[in-house]
């Protein structure tokens, strides 16, 4: 067995014990397992893994409960995208991560599959904060990065609300789709609908773009027709004012369980004095991951673009 499988093994036997003994479910025994090991009431067998041999371990573990429990809002970015996104903060951040480590915010980060994806792939060049509503992925989410090692700072509130976070050079976001509830929060935003509810998505781009420092990047997964909502005028005229759209990548629709799904990257930089807007903003479509060739031919379309930017 791999490393990671045995992890996997062991947090999924203490998971199905809790559920069979104590009548837990599965995800809350999944987040029994990992306390135990942190409080040594356990001896941990990830002691000789990798971060990213932990990590896939757990996610996977997370990924079995979520399906059992089929919560809307219980939902983990895939590492494919996690890895893509990783892939595109390295390409932004490549000349500032050789000397100095970066500042990174994750104001929807769930039980933090996607930003632990990017920080083990930057290698211990990121200090990161998170923020999520919701308490069991956030307790989840601590865990994880205290197995880890991870710096991480995690707040357990609705990122909508003012957050006690210092500005920061990045912000990554599997943004959260819908409307959002709460329409006396939303009011405070230049992205706050007039005639219906608000997007709580377009409140999460205005709300990073405020947490962000000038000249920062933010790396989004967005709904593949962000910008032909209702709402999407709104948001553009927004956009213009305060960020410059550096690119719009489409994914792969075989990484969707249907049209309705389907994600692209938009990666903004906040707006500076002593900056300028791109020449022109990266448009690319991501292939098949299976199409070896055509994925060496977009890598090289990125490269490209970075040099004539």
């Amino acid at each position: 067995m791999e490393k990671f499988e045995q992890i996997f093994s062991f947090i999924n036997d203490k998971a199905e014990k809790y559920e069979k003994d104590e009548g837990m479910s599965f995800l809350d025994g999944v987040l029994q397992a990992l306390e135990d090991v942190l409080d040594e009431k356990e001896s941990w067998i990830g002691k000789e893994a990798t971060k990213e041999e932990v990590r896939k371990a757990v996610q996977i573990a997370i990924l079995k409960g979520m399906r059992k429990t089929s919560q809307p809002n219980h939902q983990m970015t895939p590492d494919t995208l996690g890895l893509l996104v990783g892939y595109f903060v390295e390409q932004f951040f490549e000349d500032q991560l050789k000397n100095n480590p970066i500042s990174m915010l994750d104001p929807a980060v769930g039980t933090g599959n996607l930003l632990f994806t990017v920080m083990n792939l930057l290698n211990d060049k990121v200090s990161a904060t998170g923020i999520e509503v919701d308490e069991l992925l956030i307790r989840l989410a601590a865990d994880t990065a205290e197995l880890l090692e991870q710096p991480v700072l995690l707040y357990h509130q609705d990122a909508l609300q003012k957050m006690l976070v210092d500005p920061v050079d990045a912000v990554i976001c599997d943004l959260p789709v819908g409307y959002y509830p709460n329409e006396e929060v939303a009011l405070d935003y230049e992205l706050c609908a007039h005639d219906e509810m608000s997007y709580a998505h377009h409140l999460f781009i205005e709300q990073s773009i405020n947490y962000t420092k000038d000249g920062g990047y933010l790396f989004f997964l967005i709904p593949a027709n962000l910008f032909e909502s209702n709402q999407a005028k709104q948001l553009q005229k927004y956009l213009k004012k305060h960020a410059w759209i550096q690119a719009v990548i489409q994914l792969p629709e075989n990484l969707f369980a249907s049209k309705a799904h389907e994600k692209s990257i938009l990666i903004l930089q906040k707006q500076s004095k002593e900056l300028r807007a791109p020449r022109e903003v990266l448009l690319a479509k991501v292939p098949a991951m299976s199409n070896k060739e055509a994925l060496s031919m977009f890598f090289e379309k990125v490269q490209m673009w970075k040099e004539n930017k």
